[in-house]
């Protein structure tokens, strides 16, 4: 592909944010894949990021977009540029103000968005042989069973958006049918973080249902770590039914996450290997989001505090350090007022709830991941250990607190 439009972006004196060729980036990026881009045209890009200081307009898209796509010639490749995290609006509890109703509106707005494309790709593949990422397409009856998937993972949140998608028996139709709905409302700013979201690292055509499917895990994943520390809060100023309430939403919302996983399962486990050999160094337990939410459930013991899971996330390592108060820390203040949670059954059956989601959420990822990779197998990016795709080890959700009973197991 001509670089020209690089080239004369650079040319200008003072070249603008808004002008950069971005679709031309990312199209070399999914014809190539980011592994084997030329490097005539990582120099340029290299070119453009020098030149940041120069450009007028806001910059932190593009200086974020350029050194995501510019991460394997830098050498700082791994989990979050991989995703491209810094381009799409993860929940953060130190930065997220909003109240909790606008803030799951827009994971709900984002996750419609991720899974549209998704969607919209596949119908691409199936009308035209010249899409992207040609290599190791699966079959027409695989491709059916993934868009029926995929719009099943989309339906809680289009409702609380107030789409409705009428159901029809085919799963083609009906994925035609979703993509026109959601496009009638996406921006053109929607459209570049959506094309700048995807450098996939290889042309394998199941390597967009990975990204994807791993982008909405870290979506819903930052907004249950706000959830877990308004949780916090609420128990450490004894507001115990409202901690009760708000936890038991955050259940529901990773339980509606499960669709998810029969998307991930519709990979073909070959795709996966072909594009799995250029992961070195992008790992999922170097997320941030998760390792919020499990941090903020309870505090690691010192053993997985100095483990290889949470030096992948230092300021969460420093957060913890620090004295970041988990559930766990704010539910022994109940205990020592002698009272036990079984006392507010609100924040008794929320923990129950979140619980039990979060361990079926476990179990599910260690049931792909042994399909996809084997037992002995490291995981993605060489995670030593029992395989994951995603996340790491099986651990206590919360300490010695029950949710029934006199508060001890």
């Amino acid at each position: 592909m001509n670089p020209e439009p690089l080239h004369r972006w650079l040319a200008q004196h003072r070249p603008t944010t808004h002008r950069f060729p971005y679709d031309r980036v990312v199209d070399v990026h999914q014809h190539h894949g980011k592994q084997a881009v030329p490097e005539a045209w990582t120099a340029l890009l290299r070119s453009a990021r020098e030149r940041l200081h120069d450009v007028s307009g806001p910059r932190g898209q593009l200086a974020a977009f350029l050194d995501t796509a510019l991460d394997k010639v830098d050498g700082r490749f791994d989990y979050r540029t991989y995703l491209a995290l810094s381009l799409l609006p993860i929940p953060d509890p130190d930065h997220s103000t909003e109240p909790a109703d606008r803030l799951l509106a827009c994971r709900d707005r984002f996750h419609v968005l991720l899974l549209s494309d998704l969607i919209a790709f596949e119908l691409r593949a199936l009308d035209s042989t010249g899409t992207p990422l040609p290599q190791l397409r699966p079959d027409p009856l695989v491709v059916r069973k993934r868009l029926r998937h995929a719009v099943r993972a989309t339906g809680p949140a289009l409702r609380r958006l107030s789409f409705d998608v009428r159901a029809v028996d085919d799963p083609v139709a009906l994925a035609r049918r979703l993509t026109a709905m959601v496009g009638i409302d996406r921006t053109p700013a929607d459209r570049l973080t959506l094309r700048t979201t995807m450098l996939p690292l290889s042309s394998v055509h199941d390597e967009w249902t990975f990204i994807r499917v791993l982008q909405a895990f870290e979506l819903t994943f930052g907004l249950l770590a706000v959830d877990l520390t308004a949780v916090v809060t609420a128990v450490a100023e004894d507001r115990l039914p409202a901690a009760g309430i708000r936890l038991s939403l955050a259940a529901a919302l990773l339980r509606e996450t499960a669709p998810l996983w029969s998307l991930l399962a519709t990979m073909q486990p070959r795709a996966f290997h072909r594009f799995r050999v250029h992961t070195d160094g992008a790992s999922a337990i170097q997320s941030r989001a998760y390792k919020l939410v499990e941090s903020l459930c309870r505090t690691p013991d010192p053993e997985r505090l100095h483990s290889v899971a949470y030096l992948s996330v230092p300021d969460v390592h420093a957060r913890i350090r620090s004295g970041q108060t988990s559930l766990d820390d704010a539910l022994n203040s109940i205990r020592a007022d002698h009272r036990a949670v079984a006392e507010v059954p609100l924040l008794a059956d929320g923990m129950r709830q979140f619980t039990a989601a979060v361990h079926q959420w476990r179990r599910t990822h260690h049931r792909l991941a042994v399909r996809m990779l084997g037992s002995e197998r490291p995981g993605t990016g060489a995670t030593p250990g029992t395989p994951y795709l995603l996340h790491g080890r099986d651990t206590a959700v919360f300490g010695d607190h029950s949710a029934s009973g006199n508060g001890h197991r």
